[in-house]
């Protein structure tokens, strides 16, 4: 494995393959190579910043599905409450509430830990 290395002006030494540096040098335009390398280094690290504003998929997830519980619970207690105020006679609204609820997916119990 042949390694070659990169000398620019009075900066450290860094030890790479031949091949990295062929990339280096067919990408860099008018940078010389520290400038380069040091380029992509900050752009990395300002991608992760920007990446860590965001909520990880699995969390997101188990938010919706927590708020999915609650909403069918929420729903649940207001068509009861309907139905023993009406005695089983269902209004227009509580008819219109019950099938919301049954049309919700349903929840799984090991993600409610609220």
């Amino acid at each position: 494995m042949r390694r070659t290395l990169m000398l620019d002006e009075d900066d450290l030494v860094m030890v790479v393959k031949e091949d990295v540096v062929k990339q280096i040098d067919e990408n860099r335009g008018e940078l010389n190579r520290t400038e380069f390398v040091n380029y992509l280094i900050q752009y990395q690290l300002k991608e992760r910043e920007r990446h860590d504003d965001y909520v990880p998929k699995e969390d997101f997830l188990r938010f919706t599905r927590q708020i999915t519980g609650l909403l069918n619970d929420f729903l649940q207690f207001f068509v009861s409450y309907g139905m023993s105020l009406g005695k089983g006679n269902q209004p227009a609204d509580i008819r219109a509430l019950a099938e919301r609820l049954e049309s919700l997916p349903k929840t799984d119990e090991e993600d409610q830990d609220w």
